[in-house]
């Protein structure tokens, strides 16, 4: 059976850093961080009380505000990503087979801030007997942003979420790559979305020592791949791409950003929230990401790492880097978009995809912010390029993106430019 080519074709992001694509993209490459004080709830008794907001983001500009009650702030950040990347895909909803379009959206938490509102309106009126929101399940469940989506469209193509922590979403990009391929769907509206940062996602993140503390400074907190990095900080936001068969494009006259060639999955195996001190893991799903897109080390120019800016992380990772790429090694640009945005959990691989897809366009590789040369960590080796503290322009003909979540779930996807 031959394989269908797949390719992106429209761009939807909500990010700490910008509330579109473009906006998103700019601060990226300029270096900003989304790092600030929480507003969303007081953390003045949290160890951490800081983390990478979506901010200035008017929800009623895009969903009517009745239909915003039924949505955890999650499903409002799927919904909103989506809508911009269909607009941006120029599709024409009278004209396509919604029938061959699918809705597949990865999330790891879900609706964490509905959960926690409910038990605690039921704790304190728990002598009412039971009394809940009608919408209490359909807002939290990990499924109804892709839900949303397909009803708002009317799109009846394979519709479901995927879930495997900080991966989610950018196993919702290799499923929906599959798919297409396959001959199953014509386009799939593909993507994942986060919005945990409330006082149990906070609290519990803290109470495993996953965050960083640095409350004095949260700006520069996140700072992978440096010495005195002490965790990942906590983001929220939604990111989208449109997959869509090739000639499908091409008939619609489509735009085309790049091509998606390959997809990679592999588990540590190892424990339940640290990955594997070697990277055992993470080189696998590399050398199976490269392997299915049928691209050598020397093919890829540009890594998206996943880059928590954790102090075993960081380090496994850029061991898992050199042993799969060997001397090509030195010859890439890395960089942990996570110093900007932080980690978005699941919407953090769609978001980071979305950059690597922006960076094979546009042969810009955005930087890693917050190091500094005397905050050099002796186990890892500098001579790989980090593309530390500004952006980089060079020729990205292939760029990966590397997601790792708890439980050991590990997912890589590839780009490339397109040609015909």
């Amino acid at each position: 059976m031959e394989l269908k080519r797949v390719v992106v074709t429209g761009l939807g992001a909500v990010t700490p850093v910008g509330n579109t694509p473009e906006e998103t993209w700019n601060s990226l490459v300029n270096g900003v961080s989304g790092a600030a004080p929480f507003t969303l709830f007081d953390a003045s008794k949290f160890k951490t009380q800081f983390g990478c907001e979506v901010k200035n983001l008017n929800v009623t500009d895009y969903i009517d505000r009745k239909e915003v009650r039924k949505m955890d702030r999650y499903t409002q950040f799927a919904f909103i990503s989506a809508l911009q990347a269909v607009k941006d895909s120029g599709l024409d909803l009278e004209t396509v087979d919604k029938n061959r379009v699918g809705v597949i959206f990865g999330v790891g938490i879900g609706g964490i801030k509905t959960f926690e509102d409910e038990v605690k309106y039921y704790g304190q009126h728990e002598d009412m007997g039971p009394k809940f929101n009608p919408f209490f399940i359909p807002k939290m469940i990990a499924d109804i942003a892709a839900g949303q989506i397909s009803i708002h469209f009317g799109f009846h193509g394979p519709n479901y979420a995927t879930t495997s922590a900080c991966a989610s979403s950018s196993n919702a990009l290799a499923d929906a790559f599959n798919q297409i391929r396959l001959g199953k769907a014509d386009m799939i509206v593909s993507g994942g979305a986060e919005a945990a940062l409330c006082a149990v996602g906070v609290g519990g993140f803290n109470a495993m020592h996953a965050l960083s503390t640095r409350n004095d400074d949260p700006e520069h907190a996140s700072r992978p791949f440096s010495k005195s990095r002490d965790g990942f900080i906590m983001g929220e936001g939604a990111g989208c791409l449109i997959l869509e068969e090739l000639e499908h494009a091409k008939a619609r006259g489509a735009k085309i950003y790049a091509e998606m060639v390959g997809e990679g999955a592999s588990a540590d195996a190892h424990h339940i929230t640290a990955s594997h001190p070697e990277g055992l893991g993470a080189r696998l799903v590399m050398e199976n990401a490269l392997k299915d897109a049928g691209l050598k080390p020397e093919d890829i120019d540009y890594i998206n790492v996943h880059g928590t800016s954790t102090p075993v992380g960081d380090i496994s990772e850029a061991k898992a880097i050199k042993a799969v790429f060997g001397d090509a090694a030195y010859k890439l640009n890395i960089s942990s978009t996570k110093s900007m945005t932080g980690h978005l959990l699941g919407a953090a691989g769609a978001v980071e995809a979305m950059a690597t897809v922006l960076a094979v366009q546009n042969d810009i590789v955005p930087p890693t912010i917050n190091h500094d040369d005397d905050d050099r960590d002796e186990e890892i080796d500098y001579n790989l390029n980090f593309t530390f503290n500004k952006a980089q322009k060079r020729e990205v003909r292939a760029a990966m993106s590397n997601t790792f979540g708890f439980g050991g779930h590990n997912a890589c996807v590839i780009f490339k430019k397109y040609a015909e």
